[in-house]
């Protein structure tokens, strides 16, 4: 836990054309992309479950940040910071840690935290962090996809910080988890020694995850003696898992650093997968758009049913404005990852972008799809309200725009939508019970803004 992790509260800044750049808005940034999110995914869905917690409950969020930091918080929402994934070594470090924070939860200790973030009588923090749904929504699913979450920022301070019992705890539970699901404790004894040459540091140079989860030397000797007669203790990552560390590094690389900071760091003459592919993300974002193509079309003919190397060629195509070439990316990638609600989106909006009235049909099933698979996904419900439009759907375009402005807790918006769908659906139909569900969470996230918010309800 950040003691002094900013986090912006809940509604999204759309912009004509797209959303909110990471240099217009102060804050936290939070960066949604598919393969990483899989990623995750792979590594904690075993622990989890070890810890006795659905996995599918667990929602994940990347947050754009260099610090060294991973957390849970709310009960079910982990954080991760991209300086913790990039500094990780290996698997076995990314999913020690993911342990020890699910041991966290298992042992209880977030309702404490809880506890003290009503004392803070501050609401909004409160609501992101053990609230319902906080609305991040995105236009793409790679990790160019930048999410701001706009607001105004707030610091978590002390409270968001473990006790040293807690801290051994999660660490008993940690590695419970990690020989229950056949996996070695290295990686978290590792990355314990990473953060052991911060102890000495001032606390303004220590990262947040050493401020906020105290290291002893009695932890570092109780993970070393478990490492002694676990069976699992010479126990590797599966291949994959490496493989799949090594390019979420190299992504993140790419993405994040200047693009020539990046191409010193993965020189042309490194003909790995990952270094190809960090390669092609520096191409993107310089922009040079056709070596970028070319990077990614030398990726292809290696791996071909890679679905998220098709999801990076569809980006750059997009970015062309060869929109028709990047469906048939964008198709490609979905029917390798049929399931992803990102790819799904991506596609979606591309089709939507076509202007061509033949695929809005295909465009409002896809974004449909998305919708199952995480049905709180603001970006994806505006694709769908502008698909519904285009197509003169003028009730389901108003009621995808309502659950939108829901979730981003623009309530009045969200009033005006429903009412204005209300009158397009029979009463009692399945649209029009939707949309009284959606009158009564308005109207309820109303009244409790007002009352957070005197001053406002005073001017009205």
């Amino acid at each position: 836990m950040s003691a002094l992790l900013a986090l912006l509260l809940v509604a999204l800044l759309p912009l004509a054309g797209g959303w909110l750049a990471p240099a217009q808005a102060k804050g936290v940034t939070f960066i949604r992309d598919a393969e990483i999110e899989s990623t995750i995914r792979m590594y904690s869905a075993p622990l989890f479950r070890a810890a006795g917690v659905a996995p599918g409950d667990v929602r994940i969020f990347l947050v754009q940040d260099r610090s060294l930091n991973a957390f849970v918080a709310g009960g079910q929402k982990l954080f991760l910071h991209t300086g913790f994934l990039m500094r990780t070594e290996n698997a076995s470090q990314v999913m020690g840690v993911i342990a020890h924070e699910a041991g966290h939860i298992a042992g209880g200790h977030l309702s404490r935290l809880q506890a003290q973030l009503k004392k803070s009588g501050n609401a909004s923090l409160l609501a992101f962090l053990l609230g319902g749904a906080v609305a991040i929504g995105t236009g793409r699913g790679d990790a160019g996809a930048a999410i701001i979450a706009g607001g105004q920022a707030v610091a978590t301070r002390g409270f968001l910080s473990y006790t040293r019992g807690e801290e051994s705890a999660a660490d008993q539970a940690a590695m419970r988890f990690l020989d229950a699901t056949g996996q070695s404790s290295k990686g978290l004894f590792q990355f314990m020694h990473i953060l052991e040459g911060q102890e000495l540091l001032s606390p303004s140079r220590q990262d947040p995850y050493v401020r906020t989860h105290p290291l002893t030397s009695q932890r570092i000797d109780s993970v070393r003696r478990h490492l002694e007669s676990s069976p699992h203790a010479a126990e590797a990552p599966p291949a994959e898992f490496e493989v799949a560390h090594r390019r979420m590094r190299a992504k993140l690389y790419g993405y994040i650093n200047p693009p020539a900071r990046t191409l010193r760091t993965y020189k042309e003459d490194d003909r790995s997968i990952e270094a190809r592919y960090a390669r092609a993300f520096a191409y993107y974002r310089k922009p040079d758009l056709q070596k970028a193509l070319a990077a990614v079309d030398d990726l292809l003919a290696e791996q071909p049913d890679d679905p998220y190397f098709h999801e990076l060629r569809g980006q750059v195509l997009l970015e062309t404005r060869d929109l028709a070439a990047a469906v048939v990316a964008f198709r490609r990638a979905v029917d390798l990852q049929p399931k992803s609600p990102l790819l799904l989106t991506e596609l979606g909006r591309v089709e939507v972008e076509m202007g061509d009235p033949a695929m809005l049909d295909a465009a409002v099933g896809h974004l449909k799809r998305a919708l199952v698979e995480e049905r709180d996904d603001a970006f994806t419900w505006r694709q769908l309200g502008i698909a519904h439009g285009k197509k003169g759907e003028i009730g389901h375009s108003a009621l995808a725009l309502a659950e939108e402005a829901l979730l981003q807790e623009r309530v009045n918006a969200a009033l005006f939508q429903a009412g204005k769908a209300e009158k397009h659906f029979p009463r009692g139909s399945r649209e029009w019970l939707q949309v009284q569900d959606l009158i009564a969470a308005a109207n309820k996230g109303k009244k409790r803004q007002e009352k957070d918010n005197p001053q406002k309800k005073k001017r009205r």
